[in-house]
């Protein structure tokens, strides 16, 4: 499960079972030793066992294991369990014991409620939610390990972080306790140490904490090391590879780039011959910049190679992009280059146009969100997988095709049977377009002539007819980016010589059924 506290998405547990299920752990007390099996960590708890399992990463070796032999191993091996650093959120991970021996299940992670006056009600939702969603997979859990991670602010020290959520520690043991699912471990993780709330020893669990190893020292990181496992940085660092622009110049000129593509654009998509023109200059224009940026190696860390892939995008290639994706046919075909050499150089185009929907155009992030989310999940990135479609639903929370893709990457459903689908659908296409010229327009962008991805949704209603959505206000403060006053009477002073009607226009923009 992925939910964060500054998004809209639904809760949904997430699984990280391993595919065998044969992850075990032997029990232990605390301070004991606990061999891990395959995937990750067994963690060890007071007087309990618990189990071993794998995160977003690839598998240990099946004879591999590792022993923690204290909680604050325990704590370190949280981000190998998650796939990335966890910052300012509730961890939870479910416990299962097989013949005396234990993987972990599944696992959810919510932001921190800033008012204490909810988290009542988060914990026991949240464990609702884990419990119901294991217990629908055939798996109720046997126990339950909770971390609550949240870095000092201010003048206040991590020790006074832990004692300040200590109620809320034990409303989620309350709570899980209530499902008849008791809690084996409850940590604080904040400012590089650990403290539990279930030991009453001062002697392995100091008031003042244990601090944490350094990252990638512990032997679970070299391990996880040796075996391939990727621990990225935070959340917080991957989604600003997906958030628009921040820098007011550059904002200002790919505003004016979407408006004038709306201007020349919606027209010709409402008008039913021009619409197809239009999706088949889309998907050109894409596969075209595709190869532009499969030619061009991104440069060394993520933010730079996020700034040389804007670079070869022009912004009016960028807006002509992001209003043809509205159109739902389109995107579908789109969703087509999710394998092979074109997905990597795909995902980042798809990054790079949710970058460019800046200002009055938040909600059109909805589209390119969900296709990076999709093909980052189809390469095998669940993480980026689910926080760009949490992003999308963000966006846009009624978005379909979101909605769907989301729920069933947090499933742990395989996309192979989505790819199956779209390959389906490719092969069709091209099998009943005619032969084009080659000179013209290439076969991957001709107009779609079915019904696209019938098995994951119901077929709406005016399936290929774009529509310009009334009330571009309601919307955007609905999804609750580039709705500012600032921003209003900017877009309102940026020409005063454009009719009133043309303006409406302006800011909004051709959209399908989703």
């Amino acid at each position: 499960m992925t939910n964060h506290h500054d998004s809209t998405d639904a809760a949904e547990p997430g699984d990280i079972t391993t595919p065998s299920g044969n992850a075990m752990a032997t029990p232990s007390g605390h301070g004991g030793s606990v061999p891990s099996g395959r995937g990750g960590p067994a963690p060890s708890g007071h007087g309990r066992s618990a189990p071993s399992g794998r995160g977003d990463s690839p598998d240990l070796a099946a004879d591999q294991q590792i022993t923690l032999r204290t909680a604050s191993e325990l704590a370190d091996a949280l981000p190998y369990l998650l796939g990335y650093r966890p910052e300012d959120s509730i961890v939870l991970v479910t416990v299962h014991d097989r013949n005396g021996r234990g993987r972990f299940g599944a696992r959810a992670r919510l932001g921190i409620p800033e008012r204490e006056e909810d988290w009542p009600s988060v914990a026991q939702q949240l464990a609702q939610c884990l419990v119901t969603g294991s217990e629908r997979r055939g798996a109720r859990p046997e126990g339950m390990v909770v971390f609550l991670c949240r870095d000092p602010a201010g003048v206040e020290s991590g020790q006074q972080i832990m004692e300040r959520l200590r109620p809320l520690a034990q409303l989620l043991r309350t709570a899980c306790g209530g499902l008849d699912v008791p809690v084996v471990e409850a940590l604080c993780i904040s400012g590089g140490r650990s403290w539990s709330y279930c030991c009453p020893g001062d002697r392995c669990c100091p008031p003042e904490g244990v601090s944490l190893g350094l990252p990638g020292t512990s032997v679970l990181a070299a391990a996880a090391t040796y075996a391939g496992m990727q621990v990225r940085g935070t959340l917080r660092e991957l989604r600003a590879r997906l958030i628009p622009w921040g820098t007011q110049a550059t904002v200002d000129e790919q505003e004016q780039a979407l408006d004038a593509a709306v201007m020349t654009l919606v027209p010709r998509m409402l008008d039913e011959a021009e619409g197809a023109s239009v999706a088949a200059e889309t998907l050109e224009l894409a596969r075209r910049i595709i190869g532009r940026l499969a030619d061009t190696p991104p440069a060394g860390g993520t933010h730079r190679a996020d700034l040389r892939d804007d670079e070869l995008i022009a912004h009016d290639e960028a807006a002509a992009l992001i209003l043809g994706l509205q159109d739902r046919t389109t995107r579908d075909q789109a969703a087509e280059w999710m394998e092979g050499d074109e997905a990597p150089a795909a995902l980042r185009l798809w990054r790079a146009l949710a970058r460019r929907c800046v200002g009055a155009y938040g909600e059109h992030a909805a589209a390119p969100l969900t296709l990076a989310g999709w093909v980052a999940w189809s390469l095998g990135d669940e993480l980026e997988g689910r926080e760009a479609l949490a992003m999308a639903l963000g966006a846009d929370p009624g978005y379909t095709f979101a909605v769907l893709l989301h729920r069933a990457c947090n499933e742990g459903l395989d996309p192979e049977s989505i790819r199956r689908c779209l390959r389906s659908e490719r092969a069709e296409r091209e099998a009943a377009a005619p032969d084009p010229d080659p000179d013209q327009v290439p076969s991957s962008c001709t107009p779609a002539a079915h019904a696209p991805l019938a098995t994951l949704r119901a077929q709406p209603s005016g399936m290929g007819r774009p529509a310009v959505p009334v009330g571009p206000d309601q919307r955007r403060r609905r999804s609750g980016q580039g709705g500012g006053p600032g921003a209003k009477g900017k877009r309102a002073g940026q020409s005063s010589t454009r009719p009133a009607a043309r303006r409406r226009v302006g800011r909004r923009t051709a959209r399908t059924d989703q």
